[in-house]
């Protein structure tokens, strides 16, 4: 089980070139990938970004690619003689025109586009894809260590909670037969300070009791209940995506508790549902940054 926040970064040094990949993850729904990349390398954006959803099924990724040419591995550059002539030129016409002498200077000639050029001004796509690669990888599998670490942690969290779940789910179980009674002896308790004797065997009584006994069934709610918990501790021992799935759990748990709150008619399970599913929203909060 992975989070899907964490961060990686990689490093991979190839024929002069060194490329830095740093990997940021945040929640989101689904896989969303955003690469920040020289202009000219934009090419290589389609194949990196199979390369990531094979680490990342969801969430928002920001990789980050620098590159750095490694001292001395081709440092010459050309002056074009002919742009620096016309530079001077112009700087002469401009001393003419405005009366008086404008000084030309070293930063003007680095500054003027076209006179100096440096034998790598641009980038290689199939030089610069042998290193970012093998960085792009390891800088996802730092992630993936980070994802897993975190995943670690609230998979303790969950069963702590789910073992809360299910000891509000005991309760409820046990308090339940006596919620029948209870009704039985208040309509009972009703009847004689009515001043009407009826005997508790009455088959009016019985009915009244059996029909109530079968508004306020919880069995089925309770099965599936923990059927659903059940579920959600097999989940999370999956190497798979698993953040969806225990989404719709939480949503299904939610929903027995409150058919249950609803039916039993009773203030102590209506406590015990209050304290599940105070526990229950925490679970879901934790679900949103699953994978």
């Amino acid at each position: 089980m992975q989070s899907m926040t964490g961060f990686g970064r990689g490093e991979h040094a190839d024929d002069g070139l060194i490329a830095r990949v740093e990997i940021a993850t945040v929640n989101r729904k689904q896989a969303d990938i955003h690469f920040n990349l020289p202009r000219e390398l934009t090419g290589l954006e389609a194949d990196l970004r199979k390369l990531v959803l094979r680490f990342i099924s969801r969430g928002r990724a920001n990789v980050s690619i620098h590159l750095e040419r490694i001292s001395g591995s081709d440092d010459s550059f050309s002056v074009d003689s002919d742009r620096v002539r016309a530079l001077e030129t112009a700087f002469n016409e401009i001393s003419n025109l405005i009366g008086r002498q404008v000084q030309l200077g070293a930063a003007d000639f680095i500054k003027a586009p076209g006179v100096l050029t440096f034998a790598h001004s641009g980038w290689d796509v199939t030089e610069v894809e042998k290193a970012i690669r093998p960085a792009l990888q390891a800088s996802l599998e730092n992630l993936v260590k980070m994802r897993k670490a975190e995943g670690a942690d609230l998979e303790t969290d969950f069963l702590q909670r789910l073992t809360s779940l299910e000891k509000h789910a005991e309760i409820i179980g046990k308090a339940t037969p006596k919620v029948v009674e209870r009704q039985r002896e208040l309509l009972h308790n009703r009847l004689r300070e009515a001043e009407i004797e009826v005997d508790l065997n009455d088959e009016r009584l019985l009915k009244e009791v059996a029909l109530f006994a079968d508004r306020s069934d919880i069995s089925e709610e309770t099965t599936r209940l923990s059927s659903h918990i059940n579920r959600f501790r097999e989940y999370l021992n999956s190497d798979e995506p698993i953040g969806r799935s225990l989404d719709f759990l939480c949503q299904e748990i939610n929903r027995e508790f409150n058919t249950i709150g609803s039916k039993a008619n009773d203030a102590g399970i209506g406590q015990s549902v209050v304290g599940a599913k105070t526990e229950l929203e925490k679970i879901r909060e934790q679900v949103q940054n699953i994978e």
